[in-house]
């Protein structure tokens, strides 16, 4: 028999195995709310909630949130890399391994103009023109 299809069947029984049991253990630990009215509100700061919770946020406030998060991890994961090819560069490997590092800072820069190309960093967006309406 092939492990592999074992080893799979375990994962996939095992991953979905974990979400009903987290969620039944969180139930059965969780406080019961048993106040109402003014107990059971949300603390917000002190404040008395005005209005409803569901509001529409302009789409700009996320798109900028995800460019900055992507651009975020990615610096964050170059550290590592430094750290791990100061051996490559201790044994001789100055070419490959700054070649990598460019590469990795390249596609940044390459993600960082599409976006800005795009007008994704721009907080205030003009009126398109008539003529460029309607294009990706």
């Amino acid at each position: 028999m092939e492990t592999g299809f074992i080893n799979a069947f375990w994962y996939i029984l095992i991953s979905a195995a974990v979400v009903p049991l987290m969620l039944g253990v969180g139930a059965l630990l969780r406080p019961k709310q048993k106040s109402k009215g003014a107990e059971a509100m949300a603390y917000e700061c002190g404040e008395e909630p005005v209005g409803s919770a569901w509001v529409q946020f302009n789409i700009r406030f996320y798109v900028v949130a995800i460019v900055f998060i992507i651009f975020d991890v990615e610096m964050a994961a170059f550290f590592p890399v430094a750290i791990t090819y100061k051996d490559a560069v201790m044994n001789g490997n100055v070419a490959l391994v700054f070649g990598e590092i460019f590469l990795f800072v390249g596609l940044l820069v390459i993600g960082l103009l599409y976006c800005w190309v795009r007008g994704d960093l721009e907080w205030v967006k003009g009126l398109m023109p008539t003529s460029t309406r309607g294009r990706g």
